[in-house]
């Protein structure tokens, strides 16, 4: 029952991971121009934050979810604010001044997880997409008790870090083939598109709420 079981929670932390958001083009831009490593790190990071809302919402941490629910707006509008102040961040990045940085041994993937931690731990609608996959995968039965539960938030470990090592992987094969010019327009590109999904996705969050 347990391989099951794990296996259930993969499918569902692969597929909470796969739609590429503001996230997602963060852990892509630094691929790109710092490495595989940086986008690795990035995605541990987005992967905790993920592990813990599948944990609320696994768990039916109601007094959590309640605490979050009063204060959905604020928690949103300041992770809408750090999200568009990263995207205007990349704009602005000269991957000259990166690259030389890198080379100095002067680039924290520290720094890339933690950042990436935060960012994702700044949307908390994750908890009722958790809640949207666990029940579209049909876990969390009660008769799994505590260890089957555990055991699926492995499996969402797991298969998120699974999504975020293939994408960096295959990203990352193009790295050598991109100059200096083209990660320029891409940083470009990469920090607007951040900067539009997030007004976008507050926008539709205020006019549906």
């Amino acid at each position: 029952m347990y391989w099951h079981t794990l296996w259930d929670g993969i499918m569902v932390g692969f597929s909470a991971s796969v739609p590429i958001g503001p996230i997602g083009l963060l852990i892509i831009q630094r691929t790109l121009q710092n490495g595989k490593i940086s986008g690795i790190s990035s995605g541990l990071g987005a992967v905790m934050s993920d592990v813990i809302y599948a944990v609320i919402a696994g768990f039916s941490l109601s007094y959590v979810v309640t605490f979050i629910e009063a204060r959905m707006f604020w928690i949103q509008l300041i992770g809408a604010l750090v999200l568009s102040a990263m995207g205007i961040k990349i704009f602005r990045t000269n991957p000259a001044i990166s690259l030389r940085k890198q080379k100095e041994g002067k680039h924290s993937f520290f720094t890339d997880f933690i950042s990436s931690f935060f960012l994702t731990l700044s949307n908390p609608l994750a908890i009722f997409l958790f809640i949207a996959f666990f029940a579209g995968f049909q876990v969390l039965k009660p008769e799994y008790g505590m260890v089957g539960h555990l055991i699926i938030i492995t499996g969402v470990f797991l298969g998120a870090t699974l999504w975020w090592t293939i994408l960096t992987s295959f990203v990352s094969l193009f790295r050598s083939r991109i100059n200096l010019r083209r990660l320029y327009w891409i940083n470009k590109i990469a920090g607007s598109l951040i900067i539009v999904l997030v007004i976008l996705a507050f926008f539709f969050r205020k006019k549906f709420s």
